[in-house]
């Protein structure tokens, strides 16, 4: 017959062993307010952007992104400033 092996906690471990917390550490974490798990990445806006579908001629849409990052947001800015010049 064989023998049954013992159980129960697991062996003391000193805390001075715990490993280096490092910035990988820190880079893998989760991050929580309470229960809460808080996303990562920029924070959420409170006038956030939709998600459309316009059809545009390709040498006004070549135009805008020949100016380079941040092509979109400027097409936004130039449609507020003309709804604005409309109103």
């Amino acid at each position: 017959m064989t023998e049954k092996k013992p159980s129960g906690a697991p062996a003391w471990v000193d805390p001075d062993d715990a490993p280096e917390l490092t910035e990988a550490f820190f880079d893998r974490a989760e991050i929580r307010q309470g229960e809460k798990v808080v996303r990562k990445g920029r924070p959420r806006s409170t006038n956030p952007k939709k998600l459309v579908s316009v059809r545009l001629d390709q040498d006004v849409l070549d135009g805008w992104r020949d100016t380079g990052p941040g092509w979109q947001g400027r097409i936004n800015d130039a449609l507020r400033n003309a709804l604005r010049r409309a109103g």
